[in-house]
C-alpha cells in the first residue's frame, strides 16, 4: 500500500494467503510453452483458500450499503436521507449532490450517472450509499432513505425507442452501422426468411462483487477490488471524485473468474465516495440480487434475415436488420454491434451483403461485455437461416454450410480480407465425420438419460434425437482502431524470475503462461507474477484474448530482452554471437558443444531485468457503409451438437458437444481443454436455460434460483475431435483466443439439433418448452 506522508501510519490490509498447506509438495510438472503447467492458484481455489475481494479486512473497517431504485423510469421528486444520518452506527450517507467531480462515467461512453440525479433509467440504479459500523446497520440506514419517485412509463421494447421520447441526453440511438457491400439488385432462385430473437444472458460471476476503499494520507484513495481493467476504472473513479489520477490507486486483489466485465464501476465508486468522506476503510460485499441488477449482460436482439442461394444451395445475398438492446447506458454497445454486423454472414462466402444494425438505449437493465458479444447473437440467426436454407433444398445441412465456407483469401462483407488462418472447412469436416454416441436404451435403468432425468415425467416413446452443425467466429483483441498495447518487465534474481505486468488473472491463463514463456525463455524455473496495481504500466482489459496476445507477447520480448543480457558475457568470452547460444532445462550450451554451463552459473548473483511493449497492427472503424479493416484477427470454431427431445413435454437433454477448433497453437493442453469445455457449457446455458427476465423493465427473480445456471448434470459429454494449429503469423506464438468462440457457435449448434429433432423453426435462445413440442398437426 502506498503511504507518501512522512511519518503516517499506514492502515493495515489483511489478505489471506493464497497458498495452500502442501502446495509446495506438489508434483513438478514440465515447463514451458506446450506443457499443461497448472495455475499458481488452483490448490488455493480448490481447497477454500484462495483470498477472494470478499475476504478483505482492515483496521478501522465500515460497511457500505447501496439503495436501489424499485423502479424501472421514474422521476426523482426528492431524497431525504435525514432519517438514514440519525441512526446510530451511521457514519455518512452520499448522493448525486456529493460527487465532487464528475457526475457521469462510463469505459466507453461517459452517460451513466454514480448516482441518479432527476431520473431513474432502469431498475436497480444507484440512488445513494451509506456507510455505518456494521453491515446490517449500513442496509437498514440505506432502506430508511425516503425518495419521493414519479414513475413514468417504461420503454421496454427496442422497436419502440426509435420513436420514444428521449432517455437521455444523448438520445436513444447509441449507434447505427448501414453495411453496403455489392450488388443490392442481386437475387437467389432459393429464399429463405427468418426473424430470431436472443435473450439477455447475465455473465453469473463467481463469488460476491466486492470491494474495499482505504483513504490515503495524501488525500487520495486505494481501491481493492476484483477489476479486469484497473486503469481505467482509476481513470473513471479519479475524474468522480475530483482527484488526479495518480491520487488513486486500484489493487486488483481476488478475481474468482470472469467472462465479462467482472465489477461494474458503479459499485466501485460509492466505496470511495464513503471512504473519502468518512476517513476510514470501506467495504461493500454486494448480494446476488445486486449483482444482476447492476452489472452488464448480454445484449437482448432482435434479429430478422432474408438468406438468397443459386440451386444448388451457394448463397447469392444476405440482408439483415439486427437491433440490439442497450438498456438504459451505451457501455460498450457501439463494439458490441460492430461485431454483430460484421459478423452477420457468418464464417462463409457472401457475394452481396446488406445489413442494417441498431443499438439502442431503453429502460431494460444495462448490457455490455459479455463473452462473444455481437457474434454470439448473429450466429444463432445465420445458422437458423442456413438450416432453413437446407430443409428448402433438401440437401444435408453440413454438406450445405461445407459449399460456402470461408478459407484465407476470402473477403468478409466488411471489405476486409482474411488474412489469418481460417481452416473451417477443415473444422467442420472433423465434426461431421466424428463417430455419432450410442443411441440410449429403452430400458427403466437407463431413465436419467431421458430428458428432464430420472424425476422426469417424459416417455422413451416420446424421445427424438437430434443432430445439428454451427459454425462460429470472432474477431480478437479490440476492434476499429482501439489502440492495443500492453507493457511488461521481467526481473532475474537468484535464479528466481518475476513478472511485472497489469494483466488481470480472470481465468484465462495469463498468469500461467507468463511463467511458461519465462521458463522457456530464461530457463528458469521458479517464476513469479506479481500481483497487479495501477502503479505498473497499463495492459487493457481482459477480453478478447489480449492478454495472451498482447500481454504475453510483451512478457515474451522483455524475457528475450533478458536472455541476451544474460547470454552477451558467455557469447563475448567464447567469441560467438548470442544467437549460437541455447537455453534449456536450466543449461545453456553453444552449438558446438564448446560451451556448457547452468543459468545459475551464468547469473552469478547478478539481477537482469528488461521492460518492453507489445503493440497489434492498427486497425480502422468501420466507414459509413460498414466498411473497413476492422479486426487484427479471427478465430473460427465448428460444433456438432447432438440432443434427445421430448416431443410431448418440449425438455430437451444435450447429449454431446463434438467441437473442432481453430487455435493457432496449443501454448497449455490442459487448460485450453478447460477453456473449451466451459465456453461450450455457458453457451448451452444460452441455448436452454439462461434468460434474466423482466416485467416492465424490472428484473424478475434477481437471484440464483430464478436465473437458471447450467449444472454438472446439465453438461453433455464434450468431445474435443480436433485443434489445428496453423500458427497466426502476426501473433505472438501463433495462438487464437480459445474461449469466445465456443460460446458463440455452441448455442446455434444446440437450436440447430433441435430443429432436426422436431422440425420445429428454433428461433428463440433461450429455446423455450413449447418451441419444442411437436404436435399431432407437426
Amino acid at each position: 500500500m502506498s503511504n507518501d506522508a512522512a511519518g503516517a501510519t499506514p492502515t493495515t490490509i489483511t489478505i489471506p494467503s493464497p497458498a495452500g498447506p502442501g502446495a509446495a509438495e506438489a508434483e513438478r510438472p514440465r515447463l514451458g510453452i506446450g506443457a499443461s503447467l497448472p495455475a499458481a492458484d488452483t490448490r488455493a481455489k480448490t481447497e477454500g483458500t484462495f483470498p477472494y475481494a470478499a475476504d478483505l479486512w482492515a483496521e478501522g473497517l465500515l460497511w457500505a450499503a447501496v439503495l436501489r431504485s424499485p423502479h424501472a423510469h421514474a422521476r426523482i421528486l426528492s431524497i431525504d436521507t435525514s432519517a438514514a444520518a440519525a441512526m446510530p452506527g451511521v457514519r455518512a450517507v452520499v448522493t448525486h449532490e456529493d460527487v465532487p467531480g464528475e457526475a457521469l462515467y462510463g469505459r466507453k461512453v461517459v452517460d451513466r450517472p454514480v448516482f441518479a440525479a432527476d431520473l431513474v433509467r432502469h431498475h436497480g440504479e444507484p440512488i445513494a450509499a451509506v456507510a455505518a459500523d456494521h453491515p446490517d446497520t449500513a442496509r437498514l440506514a440505506a432502506a430508511a432513505i425516503a425518495v419521493e419517485y414519479e414513475v413514468l412509463e417504461a420503454v421496454t421494447d427496442p422497436e419502440k425507442a426509435f420513436a420514444a421520447e428521449p432517455l437521455h441526453p444523448d438520445g436513444n440511438l447509441v449507434r447505427h452501422i448501414p453495411l453496403r457491400y455489392g450488388d443490392p439488385e442481386a437475387t437467389g432462385e432459393v429464399v429463405v426468411e427468418g426473424l430470431y430473437r436472443i435473450g439477455r444472458q447475465d455473465p453469473a460471476p463467481i463469488g460476491a462483487e466486492a470491494g474495499l476503499a482505504v483513504p490515503r494520507p495524501d488525500g487520495g484513495v486505494e481501491l481493492y477490488t476484483a477489476s479486469t481493467d484497473p486503469h481505467t476504472d482509476r481513470d473513471l473513479a479519479a475524474a468522480c471524485f475530483g482527484l488526479e489520477p495518480e491520487r488513486v490507486k486500484v489493487v486488483v486483489t481476488g478475481v474468482p473468474g470472469a467472462t465479462g466485465d467482472r465489477e461494474d464501476p458503479g459499485f466501485q465508486l460509492p466505496l470511495g465516495l464513503l471512504a473519502l468522506r468518512t476517513g476510514c476503510p470501506v467495504k461493500l460485499a454486494a448480494t446476488r440480487e445486486e449483482s444482476f441488477l447492476g452489472h452488464a449482460h448480454r445484449h437482448p436482439t432482435l434479429l430478422r434475415y432474408r438468406h438468397h442461394a443459386d440451386a444448388e444451395g451457394r448463397l447469392v445475398k444476405v440482408e439483415a436488420q439486427i437491433l440490439l438492446d442497450a438498456g438504459a447506458y451505451a457501455d460498450d454497445s457501439s463494439e458490441s454491434l460492430a461485431a454483430a454486423v460484421a459478423f452477420a454472414c457468418g464464417p462463409y462466402v457472401v457475394p452481396h451483403a446488406f445489413i442494417e444494425g441498431w443499438a439502442v438505449r431503453t429502460n431494460n437493465p444495462p448490457s455490455g461485455h459479455v463473452r462473444g458479444e455481437g457474434a454470439m447473437q448473429v450466429c444463432a440467426a445465420y445458422e437458423g437461416q442456413m438450416d432453413k436454407l437446407a430443409a428448402k433444398l433438401g440437401v444435408d445441412p453440413a454438406d450445405l454450410r461445407m459449399r460456402n465456407v470461408l478459407a484465407t483469401g476470402d473477403i468478409l462483407p466488411t471489405g476486409q480480407t482474411v488474412t489469418c488462418p481460417a481452416p473451417v472447412a477443415e473444422l467442420l469436416t472433423a465434426v461431421r465425420d466424428f463417430p455419432l454416441p450410442a443411441l440410449p436404451k429403452d430400458a427403466p435403468e437407463d431413465d436419467w438419460l431421458l430428458p428432464g432425468g430420472p424425476e422426469g415425467a417424459g416417455e422413451p416413446g416420446a424421445v427424438r434425437r437430434g443432430v445439428g452443425y454451427a459454425l462460429g467466429m470472432v474477431h480478437m483483441l479490440g476492434a476499429e482502431g482501439a489502440d492495443e498495447v500492453s507493457t511488461a518487465t521481467v526481473r532475474v534474481h537468484d535464479s528466481v524470475a518475476t513478472v511485472i505486468c497489469a494483466a488481470v488473472e480472470t481465468g484465462q491463463g495469463f498468469s500461467t503462461l507468463a511463467r511458461q514463456v519465462v521458463q522457456e525463455t530464461l530457463g528458469v524455473e521458479e517464476v513469479h507474477v506479481a500481483a497487479v496495481d495501477t502503479d505498473q504500466p497499463p495492459a487493457g482489459a481482459a477480453t478478447h484474448g489480449r492478454h495472451t496476445w498482447v500481454s504475453a507477447g510483451a512478457v515474451e520480448r522483455a524475457a528475450k530482452m533478458v536472455r541476451t543480457q544474460l547470454l552477451q558475457p558467455l557469447a563475448h568470452k567464447f567469441g560467438m554471437s548470442t544467437e549460437l547460444l541455447q537455453i534449456a532445462d536450466g543449461k545453456i550450451t553453444s552449438y558446438d558443444g564448446v560451451l556448457s554451463t547452468t543459468v545459475s552459473e551464468a547469473l552469478d548473483g547478478k539481477e537482469l531485468w528488461a521492460t518492453a511493449q507489445c503493440r497489434p497492427h492498427p486497425t480502422e472503424p468501420l466507414d459509413e457503409s460498414g466498411q473497413g479493416d476492422a479486426f487484427v484477427g479471427m478465430a473460427f470454431c465448428a460444433i456438432r451438437a447432438v440432443v434427445d427431445v421430448d416431443i410431448e413435454l418440449g425438455s430437451v437433454r444435450v447429449v454431446e458437444m463434438a467441437v473442432a477448433q481453430d487455435v493457432g497453437r496449443v501454448l497449455n493442453p490442459a487448460q485450453l481443454a478447460t477453456r473449451i469445455e466451459a465456453g461450450v457449457t455457458q453457451g448451452i446455458g444460452a441455448a436452454l436455460t439462461e434468460n434474466l427476465r423482466t416485467a416492465r423493465g424490472l428484473v424478475r427473480h434477481p437471484d440464483l434460483t430464478g436465473y437458471a445456471l447450467p449444472t454438472t448434470l446439465d453438461a453433455p459429454e464434450i468431445r474435443i475431435v480436433k485443434l489445428i494449429e496453423e500458427r497466426d503469423v502476426v501473433a505472438p506464438f501463433g495462438a487464437k483466443p480459445a474461449s469466445a468462440v465456443p460460446v458463440v457457435t455452441s448455442p446455434a449448434a444446440v437450436a440447430s439439433a433441435v430443429r432436426a429433432a422436431t422440425g420445429r423453426p428454433v428461433n428463440r435462445l433461450p429455446i423455450r418448452p413449447q418451441a419444442a413440442v411437436v404436435t399431432s398437426q407437426g
